[in-house]
């Protein structure tokens, strides 16, 4: 096949080891020169391995996205003293041959995919979409922790006959958490533990009655100490994060008023899609246009963009999508006019549900550079 690089690598990645294949062109005219040598993953290695990469006028390397391993890897080539194209590409796109498969073989086979230019690396966030993923993402492991705590908090409860959560609309409010701590106090009266509740929850003080009957015991006491505890501290390690994504989020201050726009989606989830989403290399895509849908059901983001279909049209015949650093949202289709006229005024090649075809014009900020680019 055609040579469409001339100077490229290719790393096979490993926690301990990894392999490197470098391929330039031949002493004779048409020929192809390969090295490899293996390298483990410590700092100073990798430091070593990058030097060696320059000194071979290497322009282009590629690797796989195995796991986390790939992150010291691509650290290391970013602090080249030459600036160097990394493509972290999908397994599944570079998937080789079965049989004869070694860490070598694997490191030859992205090096000669990447001279013929068959490879797209993936979107790597720069340092301050990744800072706020990281956090963003962190953020959702504690809630469903939260969650889980307590859900053995409440089954602790029913196994002890207190049935709080029956009248009240959840643990988490002051009146159940009074009746709990009461109870781990040693309080067992039923008219007492009732007469804790507050607000709307007086009106229920006869259902209360019954539900804080039951055989509370020093073992479940002991459970659900722990348990409030740790709910306390994920509440607290959660609000940490919070106070600490606003700050990250500051840069980007006003994309997250115009996504808070949409209905269904709040500061906080705006911040979300743009740690995930990036500002400009997620969006800027070679398909004319990209859809935003949701998997799953339960939360009212997802429910919002399942309504709103939100269509983010990275890239149009005339440009007026993209120009001056600024994406289209759009409800409906066929948002430009020349769009329009080269599918013969079908609008876009992807049909959606009919809807208001008002577009709201989304600014990002200049600067950002290529995905991937070091």
């Amino acid at each position: 096949m055609e040579i469409v690089y001339e100077r490229v690598a290719g790393i096979d990645v490993g926690k301990k080891i990894i392999a490197v294949a470098v391929r330039t062109p031949g002493e004779r005219p048409g020929k192809r020169r390969q090295q490899l040598r293996k390298y483990n993953t410590f700092h100073q290695t990798l430091t070593q391995m990058v030097a060696w990469l320059v000194a071979e006028g290497v322009t282009h390397v590629t690797m796989e996205a195995t796991g986390i391993y790939w992150r010291p890897i691509f650290h290391a080539l970013c602090a080249a003293e030459r600036p160097l194209e990394v493509l972290l590409v999908n397994a599944r796109h570079v998937k080789n041959v079965p049989g004869r498969k070694s860490d070598a073989l694997d490191a030859v086979w992205l090096a000669e995919l990447t001279e013929c230019g068959l490879l797209r690396g993936s979107f790597i966030p720069p340092p301050q979409i990744a800072a706020i993923r990281e956090l963003t993402r962190y953020r959702k492991k504690l809630i469903e922790q939260r969650t889980s705590e307590l859900q053995r908090l409440a089954k602790v409860l029913e196994d002890s006959g207190i049935k709080i959560d029956s009248v009240a609309s959840a643990l988490t409010t002051l009146s159940a958490r009074d009746m709990i701590e009461a109870l781990i106090a040693g309080e067992r009266d039923p008219a007492v533990l009732a007469g804790m509740a507050r607000g709307r929850m007086r009106s229920k003080i006869p259902d209360l009655r019954l539900a804080c009957a039951g055989r509370f015991g020093d073992q479940h006491a002991l459970m659900c100490t722990l348990h409030l505890e740790h709910i306390d501290h994920l509440a607290d390690m959660i609000a940490r994060l919070d106070t600490r994504i606003d700050e990250a989020s500051l840069p980007f201050v006003q994309q997250t008023n115009l996504l808070a726009t949409i209905p269904g989606i709040s500061e906080r989830a705006a911040q979300v899609i743009i740690s995930e989403a990036g500002r400009r290399g997620a969006l800027l895509r070679r398909a004319p246009l990209r859809t935003v849908h949701a998997t799953r059901r339960r939360t009212r983001l997802k429910q919002a963009a399942r309504a709103l279909r939100v269509v983010v049209l990275a890239s149009c015949v005339c440009g007026l999508g993209a120009r001056a650093g600024r994406r289209r949202v759009s409800s409906g289709f066929g948002s430009c006019p020349a769009c329009r006229a080269r599918h013969g005024g079908r609008g876009s090649r992807r049909r959606l549900p009919a809807g208001p075809r008002s577009a709201t014009s989304v600014p990002i900020p200049v600067g950002t550079g290529a995905a991937g680019r070091c």
